[in-house]
C-alpha cells in the first residue's frame, strides 16, 4: 500500500503543490498512490489528534508513505523522530522528496530507527526538565531571563544530541540531512561534531559495540 501524505496549515495552493510534487515523483519512480491523507492543521498538534495518527495506527509492514519533506510530519525534532520511530518499528517505509530520505527495511534505516527512538526518549525525559531547572535557577538568582541584546550564546542548539548525532554519523547520514532534522545549518552541525569529537574513531567504535550488544 502506498500512501501520499500532505499537511499544510492554511494555504490551499501549498496542498496542490505538494500533491503535484508527489505525483511527479511517483511517475519517475513508477509508483501509484493508493490512498491520500490530506489535512490542514498545524504541525505542532500531536499526531494522534491528526489524520496522521490514523495512518500510524493502520500502516503495515512494507507500506510506503511518501511526503514532500520530513517537516510535514511535525514541527519539532521530537515529534518527527517519534513518528519515524513508530513507522520503522512497524516495518513501513518513508520516502521524502525534498530531503531525499529513503527509510525502509535496511541496515541504515534500522540504525536510524534506533537513533530516532533514542533521541525522542532523551528529549522527552531530559530537555524539558533541564530547561525548567535552568530557568528556575536564573529566576532565583534574580537574573533577567533571555539572552542580553547583542550577545552570543556559548551553547549549541544541538547540546544534548551527542548520542543521536553519533548514531547518525555511524549510519552515514549526511550533514545536510542532520541539519534539516535539527532545523539548523550544516556548518552548525559540523562545528558541533568537531567540538564534541563525535566523529573520532574511538567514539564511533565504542558506540558500535554498544549497539551490537
Amino acid at each position: 500500500m502506498t500512501y501520499g501524505y500532505i499537511r499544510v496549515s492554511t494555504n490551499k495552493q501549498t496542498v496542490e503543490n505538494q500533491r503535484f510534487e508527489i505525483l511527479e515523483f511517483c511517475k519517475k519512480e513508477k509508483l501509484t498512490v493508493d490512498s491520500w491523507i490530506e489535512e490542514t492543521i498545524s504541525g505542532t498538534v500531536e499526531p494522534k489528534k491528526r489524520e496522521l495518527g490514523k495512518l500510524l495506527s493502520c500502516v503495515k509492514k512494507d507500506d510506503l508513505i511518501i511526503c514532500s519533506e520530513l517537516s510535514r510530519l511535525g514541527r519539532s525534532l521530537f515529534m518527527i523522530m517519534s513518528v519515524l520511530n513508530i513507522l520503522m518499528e512497524k516495518g513501513a517505509r518513508v520516502w521524502t522528496i525534498k530531503d531525499n530520505y529513503r527509510l525502509g527495511d535496511d541496515i541504515q534505516s534500522k540504525v536510524l530507527a534506533f537513533a530516532f527512538g533514542l533521541s525522542a526518549e532523551i528529549e522527552r525525559n531530559l530537555i524539558s526538565q533541564r530547561t525548567k531547572e535552568a530557568l528556575a535557577l536564573r529566576k532565583n538568582e534574580g537574573k533577567k531571563l533571555g539572552r542580553p541584546v547583542g550577545s552570543t550564546s556559548l551553547k549549541s542548539k544541538l547540546d544534548g544530541a551527542e548520542l543521536s548525532v553519533s548514531v547518525m554519523l555511524l549510519a552515514g547520514i549526511s550533514l545536510n540531512q542532520m541539519a534539516k532534522l535539527y532545523g539548523t545549518h550544516r556548518k552548525t552541525v559540523k562545528l558541533f561534531i568537531r567540538k564534541k569529537n563525535l566523529d573520532s574513531r574511538n567514539n564511533l567504535e565504542q558506540l558500535q559495540k554498544i549497539m551490537s550488544q
